[in-house]
């Protein structure tokens, strides 16, 4: 049984904190659903035929991810997130994951913040080659064979990279850096949620890959949740 500090619930009760100072502002929420709108690319099934193992791991044959869709013409892989109106976050200390395995990129889209760290892994039996096609910040391109350290990064500046594997050309995927810490990625369902936002006015865009962008204004107060869906417009080619 843990003792509670004696003082603990008074001090709590008159609105400061245990530790002397006043408790944090209440936080809002931003959630919603991406769906989307006109004609989808076509669904190509991947031929990973020159890595034999890499198919013995997909029973059933992998699709091409750029423009995944679900139930009620949601959207998933659409990286919503604050662009305009935040206050400014230091960055994240907790290390976002990147695994290539089954010659997949998990996730298809990692978001992160400015100088987060980020470690990429190669859990297959075998060298994979990960180039992240960088325009603003350093472009780079390293080989990372069988059992190999993870990669260890970050990014300096806000960037949508592609990364691609230059040895197994179907493998794609994208790093969305950003400068906030308030962002989410779509699930299966097409939903996301971004927590944690003080009182305010916020430019709220949602990202993919191949829909383009949408953007919308969202005040929020105390620790209300506001609602705010995107519909993108889809596109066959």
């Amino acid at each position: 049984m843990v003792k509670k500090e004696e003082g603990s619930d008074r001090a709590l009760h008159r609105g400061i904190g245990v530790g002397g100072g006043p408790p944090p502002p209440p936080a809002g929420t931003i959630s919603g659903k991406v769906t989307y709108t006109g004609t989808l690319p076509k669904v190509r099934p991947i031929d990973m035929s020159k890595e034999p193992n890499c198919v013995t791991q997909h029973p059933t044959p992998v699709t091409t991810q750029d423009a995944v869709t679900g139930p009620g013409n949601s959207v998933r892989y659409v990286v919503v997130y604050v662009s305009a109106g935040d206050q400014g976050a230091p960055a994240a200390t907790d290390t976002v994951h990147y695994d290539q395995k089954g010659c997949l990129y998990i996730p298809h889209v990692a978001a992160m913040q400015v100088h987060q760290p980020l470690e990429i892994f190669n859990d297959d039996p075998h060298s994979h080659n990960i180039h992240p096609l960088a325009r603003v910040n350093p472009e780079w391109n390293k080989s990372q064979p069988k059992g190999a350290p993870p990669i260890r990064t970050a990014w300096d500046q806000p960037e949508f990279i592609p990364v691609k594997c230059n040895v197994h050309p179907w493998m794609h995927g994208y790093f969305a850096v950003l400068a906030t810490s308030h962002f989410g990625v779509t699930d299966s369902t097409g939903e996301f949620s971004i927590t944690g936002l003080p009182a305010g006015t916020y430019t709220v865009t949602a990202w993919h890959e191949r829909f383009g962008t949408k953007s919308q204004e969202v005040t929020v107060g105390g620790s209300e949740t506001k609602t705010a869906n995107f519909v993108l417009t889809a596109r066959p080619y």
